[in-house]
C-alpha cells in the first residue's frame, strides 16, 4: 500500500484571503459598533438638549437636537453597512464602508467641542475601518 502525502499549506501571508477575511470582519464589527454608538448619541441628543455641553461661539455650531439627528441617521446607516460587511463582504459594502467611515470622521471632527472623548473615539474607529477595508481591497 502506498500512502499519499499532501504538502502542508504555507502560513497565511498578508496578501492571502485569510487576512482579507479578517480585515473585513474587523471593519464590519467596528462599523457596527460605531453605528450603535452613533444611534445612542443621537437618541441622547434628541431626547434632551442639555445632555451635551453647551459651547460658545463655534463656526460649525448646530442645535444639539440637530446633532442628535445627524448621529442617529449616520448611526443607522453605519449599522446597515457594518451588517452588510458581516453578512458576506460585497463590493458595495466595502466601498460604502470606506466612504461612510470617512464621513463619520468628518462628522466627529466637527462634533469635537461638544463631546471630545466620544468624538476622538469615533475618529479612531473610522480610521481603523478605512485602513482595514483598504487593506482587504488591496489584498484582493
Amino acid at each position: 500500500m502506498s500512502q499519499t502525502t499532501h504538502p502542508t499549506p504555507p502560513p497565511s501571508a498578508p496578501g492571502s484571503s485569510g487576512w482579507a477575511a479578517g480585515g473585513t470582519l474587523f471593519a464590519g464589527v467596528l462599523l457596527f459598533v460605531e453605528g450603535v454608538l452613533g444611534i445612542l448619541q443621537g437618541i441622547a441628543g434628541i431626547a434632551k438638549d442639555d445632555v451635551y455641553a453647551a459651547i460658545g461661539d463655534y463656526v460649525f455650531e448646530f442645535n444639539l437636537t440637530a446633532w442628535g439627528w445627524i448621529h442617529l441617521i449616520l448611526g443607522v446607516i453605519l449599522v446597515i453597512v457594518g451588517w452588510g460587511l458581516l453578512s458576506g463582504p460585497a463590493d458595495w459594502a466595502r466601498a460604502s464602508g470606506i466612504a461612510l467611515a470617512a464621513l463619520s470622521i468628518v462628522v466627529n471632527f466637527l462634533y469635537l467641542p461638544y463631546q471630545p472623548w466620544w468624538a476622538l473615539i469615533g475618529i479612531a474607529i473610522g480610521t481603523f475601518v478605512i485602513w482595514s477595508l483598504a487593506q482587504t481591497a488591496a489584498a484582493r
